[in-house]
């Protein structure tokens, strides 16, 4: 497994992404994984904070095609987290907050679709218990997994 990650940490894009002095290198990925987040999870957590009762005066119809948006940042996210962990594959990649990450991250999606389905079940949209378990869920693992990308930063 080492082995593997250190010839993808070593490939030539991974030392060019990691080296170069280029802002079109390792700034612009970083700076996309951060907008993909902003996306991805800002989307979420607005959904989220609606299906609880805020902005309750907003109809659940007008969030319909905000799942779009949600997707829309996560592939932005996993293209560029797939490239700074190739920038980065020895120490990432045997990291137990990372894989807690990844975990996290995998909830987190996971929720997307049951909410969806939980408050469009019905075609126009409404909160039921069970989304609002959801919205709860969704918001707890977000904030936990951008947490545990944080301190991936110091570990």
């Amino acid at each position: 497994m080492m082995n593997l990650l250190a010839a993808l940490e070593n490939s030539s894009f991974s030392v060019w992404l990691r080296g170069s002095p280029s802002l079109f290198a390792y700034p612009a990925v970083l700076t996309f994984h951060t907008l993909g987040l902003g996306v991805l999870v800002g989307t979420c957590m607005v959904l989220d904070l609606r299906i609880l009762g805020f902005a309750s005066a907003v109809p659940l119809a007008t969030f319909a095609k905000s799942f779009r948006v949600m997707w829309l940042g996560f592939w932005v996210n996993a293209l560029s987290g797939a490239l700074l962990f190739a920038a980065d594959a020895t120490t990432k990649g045997t990291t137990t907050v990372f894989f807690a990450k990844l975990g996290l991250i995998v909830v987190g999606v996971a929720t997307i679709p049951m909410i969806r389905r939980a408050i469009f079940r019905n075609g126009a949209g409404a909160v039921t218990p069970g989304a609002r378990r959801l919205a709860v869920v969704s918001l707890i693992v977000w904030v936990a997994a951008i947490a545990a990308g944080r301190l991936m930063a110091y570990v």
